[in-house]
């Protein structure tokens, strides 16, 4: 017999919103939303207390980054400082924290995906009955900064205390992104007790727990792109990034774990000219974990960066490399306290860059110094386009679940899927007792659906096929045999 599904729920949570009273708020735990890296808004703050915002900015942006951002590392504070000494960088606080990781660059006057940072989940959020101050938080910092300074800690600390307030107390939901994991997990290991006493749970997203290996390899030896196409000549030019990260302890921080068990370590891959008296004309060698920073400091030893006229050596930096690895060692001991739930989403489907090759056979490189000016050839694995899954799932947390959906890096802050995931997760509404998140559908039960038979008389079970849709259209998926009376199953798989 077969039995197809006519009717699909947009939303997969029950309940009718026409029996809420208008007057009526939802019972709802504060929402703290937390970015990753470049997530955040920057203001330089000159002497004279003119604020201007340096990122993001579409428009004169190169020119302004080199002068306000360009930025050099002190060991003795761990922090990093911009070189203009009459510019102090801020990150501004407006509605309660969200108007910094929104839209990054308010001035834009048409939709760019690439800005639009957690602006559609605020919109989604809100209409589910979040209140920007009441149940709905940001929190923005300079993500130039190590995870673990002790100046984000502070402010993360009293953060939650604020919320807390701001509730009537009740404890936090924290949504990572990204590089927002990491700083999540570094207050979690040094903050075990006060994460137990404000946070409900923690919902991390896309999270490069044990590295980003490929994507941040390139990054510290030629800079990156944040814009792609036409829209990359409104934008900081790659080299002017790359001139920023070789001094950011965040960046460093986002290497690929060491000690981590990878199925195939990350590789730099260099093919190289052969030997004079060599039979070969170009050679491929392979570095791995333990072998790759020796080359990556070769390659970066006469790097220098030009501000105000001054040049300035900016060879890759060995005293961010130890703290980064202190702050590895630290989120290798965080522990998730029992009364907190944590969820792990990752983005799946698209490939990642992972072993980092230069120069090629028919054209070897000489110097390892050229290495700057050439385009990284990657080999890749499954993830999100920038993290790989390997690392997304390696959270070492006590996790209620770990969930992978296909979608990018950035834009799966924009999916329907995820923001389904967020609902059912964050208990917001009725709960259905028929959705399945792992499989992202609603089981129906038979009451609530027209079916049409087509019996066999050979047949000896039945097969349910659910028509489930995203846009109000219908598509024939999620097709399964199963014995009738376990549609609700949690072990039925889709196709």
């Amino acid at each position: 017999m077969r039995v197809k599904v006519k009717s699909w729920w947009p939303w997969p949570w029950g309940g009718d919103d026409d029996d809420v009273e208008p007057d009526q708020k939802p019972d709802l735990n504060p929402v703290l939303l937390v970015p990753g890296i470049g997530g955040s808004i920057l203001h330089a703050v000159s002497e004279k207390g003119h604020k201007e915002r340096i990122w993001v900015r579409l428009f004169a942006a190169d020119h302004e980054f080199r002068a306000k951002l360009f930025s050099v590392y002190d060991p003795l504070t761990g922090k990093t400082n911009s070189l203009d000494k009459n510019t102090t960088i801020e990150v501004p606080d407006d509605r309660s924290g969200l108007y910094s990781c929104d839209i990054l660059d308010p001035a834009v006057i048409f939709r760019m995906d690439d800005v639009y940072y957690f602006h559609d989940l605020i919109t989604q959020m809100t209409e589910w009955g979040y209140e920007e101050g009441t149940t709905l938080f940001g929190f923005g910092y300079d993500f130039r900064q190590s995870n673990r300074l002790s100046e984000h800690m502070e402010k993360f600390k009293t953060k939650l205390q604020d919320m807390y307030k701001a509730s009537g107390g009740k404890k936090v939901d924290i949504i990572s992104h990204s590089m927002g994991g990491i700083l999540v997990k570094s207050f979690l290991a040094l903050h075990h007790d006060f994460f137990e006493q404000y946070v409900n749970s923690w919902i991390a997203v896309a999270a490069p727990f044990q590295g980003a290996p490929g994507f941040i390899m390139d990054c510290l030896l030629t800079g990156v792109e944040f814009v792609k196409g036409w829209q990359r000549q409104l934008f900081v030019a790659k080299w002017s990034m790359h001139q920023l990260l070789i001094e950011c302890p965040s960046v460093y921080e986002l290497m690929a774990s060491r000690d981590f068990p990878w199925m195939d370590p990350p590789e730099l891959r260099l093919w190289r000219k052969g030997e004079a008296n060599s039979e070969t004309s170009s050679v491929l060698e392979r570095y791995g974990p333990d072998d790759y920073l020796e080359v990556m400091s070769a390659a970066l030893r006469g790097n220098t960066m030009n501000f105000n006229g001054a040049t300035i050596p900016t060879p890759m930096n060995t005293e961010i490399l130890k703290w980064a690895e202190k702050t590895r060692l630290l989120l290798e001991v965080a522990e998730l306290p029992a009364s907190v739930k944590f969820f792990n989403i990752v983005g799946t489907s698209y490939d990642t860059p992972f072993h980092t090759c230069y120069g090629s056979k028919e054209n070897p490189i000489e110097q390892l110094t050229d290495i700057l000016a050439l385009e990284a050839d990657f080999s890749f694995v499954e993830g999100d386009g920038t993290v790989p899954i390997e690392s997304s799932m390696a959270d070492g947390l006590n996790a209620e679940m770990r969930i992978g959906i296909p979608g990018d890096h950035r834009g799966i802050l924009n999916d329907e899927r995820l923001f389904r995931l967020l609902k059912h997760f964050l208990k917001v509404g009725d709960p259905d007792p028929f959705y399945n998140p792992v499989l992202d559908f609603v089981v129906l039960p038979r009451w609530n659906v027209e079916v049409e038979l087509e019996l066999d008389a050979e047949e000896r079970s039945e097969t349910w096929q659910l028509i489930v849709s995203e846009d109000g259209k219908q598509h024939d998926h999620c097709v399964t045999a199963i014995t009738p009376g376990l549609q609700n199953d949690p072990v039925l798989k889709a196709w």
